[in-house]
């Protein structure tokens, strides 16, 4: 027996070197889970100088705002829900994403009777989808435009120029929940793999944020004080901060060797990875030797990751009159054709404004797609003042100038590069999906030596905290069934 098959042996629950690479959701509920199955060795890196991934929740204003992962999105089988549910961390949003104000681009707003009918039959329509969309054949743009104009041809006439703006403003709403730079390249059929969890979907979390989530899967403190160092829980001393990866060997035989762009060297038994789709877009073919198998590579470029931005801009006071809940920007056709030949291009996909749960001195607004990616590259100055103008042209009342602004840069960060993930018709093309993003690399003897983990590699709940969660659980629980198994044979 060789020497490498004798230190593969030897290898148990007590000492075998887990590496995991990133301290996001996935992350973080992968190694929790490895430290209760009884595994001893379990390391995380994180490129950032912070845990959380894309859940990111900062002090602001009142109390804190997530610039990341913000809602709890459904009950019935989430995870998310399940861990929290008994402890009053969640109540349902306020209606803002449903009476808000439709302004067009002169000022005008849409009569609620208008509004509502419009709303009805943009919003009602979509838990349709699950069984319409079975013998759909086109895009998800396709089908929401036919469903819409069947829908409206049922009401007395609404103006059809004022029905095309809204189903404009429509569009990039859904874009926003589907992360699309537009519904054209989303998948009607390849919708189908997500599902919906019952109940309310947009679930806050009061005046904690979407961190004190994580801080429960650590069994951290969470009357956290600023002016301390952060208690990680059961992870504490296991996350190595500021660790950006630059490769990951996994050549060798019995071991992965993983290097970190500051010149430190990690060998592990197990990896796994939890980065981002857009990382493994952008760094795949440098971060792994050898190169990934084609079905991976197939995954990595077939999947999308797109981008999808928020503005957090604070005032002394409530800064809506009281019968303003929200409102999105409907645009006049002369009015985007002089948008779009400006510098202020980029505010067309801008397509809402809303109060901020338990922060009513907050507005906080969306973005999408290229446009997003262009306002990233912006100065803070330059976005805010784009904003006012935006205000200006579309409200009949005077906005109060805000106190302070925040933007996300999503697609910016070399950690993130970009929002969350969907499947694009490009995805179909290639026959390809999670299932081959979620495969491990193993040898021979079945053994995981590179598994993937993360919100795209779930082939039901990407795009979501709980189904990053669920992927790190699933990773953790492969180490653990592979273990029990060896030690019943043994």
């Amino acid at each position: 027996m060789s020497a490498s098959s004798l230190r593969l042996l030897s290898k148990t629950k007590q000492n075998a070197r887990i590496v995991i690479i990133g301290a996001g959701s996935a992350g973080i509920a992968a190694g929790t889970r490895l430290l209760e199955q009884g595994f001893k060795n379990v390391l995380l890196l994180e490129a950032e100088d912070r845990i959380g991934g894309r859940i990111h929740t900062i002090p602001f204003a009142d109390n804190v705002v997530d610039l990341g992962g913000q809602w709890c999105h459904g009950e019935k089988d989430n995870i998310v829900y399940e861990t929290v549910k008994n402890l009053d961390l969640l109540e349902a949003t306020e209606d803002h994403y449903e009476t808000f104000k439709c302004v067009r681009s002169n000022k005008d707003v849409l009569p609620d009777e208008i509004a509502d009918q419009l709303k009805t039959i943009a919003f009602k329509s979509i838990p349709d989808r699950q069984t319409e969309l079975l013998d759909f054949n086109g895009t998800l743009g396709d089908y929401c435009n036919q469903k819409f104009w069947k829908e409206l041809a049922k009401l007395p006439p609404i103006d059809l120029t004022i029905a095309k703006e809204f189903l404009e403003i429509f569009h990039k709403f859904e874009a926003s929940v589907e992360a699309a730079d537009h519904l054209y390249e989303v998948s009607a059929k390849g919708h189908l793999d997500y599902w919906l969890c019952e109940g309310e979907l947009l679930l806050n979390w009061r005046d904690k944020g979407y961190k004190s989530f994580l801080r429960l899967l650590m069994k951290a403190r969470q009357d956290q004080q600023r002016d301390q160092p952060e208690d990680l829980g059961v992870l504490n001393g296991r996350v190595m901060l500021n660790r950006r990866v630059s490769q990951m060997n996994w050549s060798g035989e019995d071991e992965v060797i993983i290097s970190c762009c500051n010149g430190e060297i990690i060998t592990a038994d197990h990896v796994i990875c939890t980065v981002s789709l857009g990382v493994l877009k952008a760094e795949h073919k440098e971060l792994f030797v050898p190169g990934l198998p084609l079905a991976k590579v197939r995954a990595i470029e077939g999947l999308k990751l797109g981008t999808v931005d928020k503005f957090f801009l604070e005032f002394e006071h409530p800064p809506l009159p009281s019968d303003w809940p929200a409102f999105n920007c409907l645009w006049l056709k002369e009015d985007l054709a002089e948008l779009r030949a400006s510098e202020l291009f980029w505010l067309e996909s801008v397509f809402g404004f809303y109060p901020v749960s338990k922060q009513p001195r907050i507005l906080q607004g969306w973005i999408i797609g290229p446009h997003a990616r262009h306002m990233e590259t912006l100065t803070e100055e330059k976005v805010l003042e784009g904003l006012l103008w935006l205000f200006r042209k579309f409200l009949p009342f005077e906005m109060p100038h805000p106190k302070r602004m925040l933007r996300t840069q999503w697609n910016a960060n070399q950690s993130f590069r970009g929002s969350y993930t969907f499947r694009s018709t490009y995805t179909d093309e290639l026959h390809t999906g999670a299932w081959d993003l979620e495969a491990p690399l193993q040898d021979v003897g079945g053994r995981p030596r590179l598994q993937f983990a993360g919100e795209s590699s779930h082939k039901h709940y990407y795009s979501t905290v709980h189904g990053a969660v669920e992927t790190g659980f699933r990773e953790a629980d492969r180490l653990n069934t592979y273990y029990r198994s060896r030690t019943a044979q043994l």
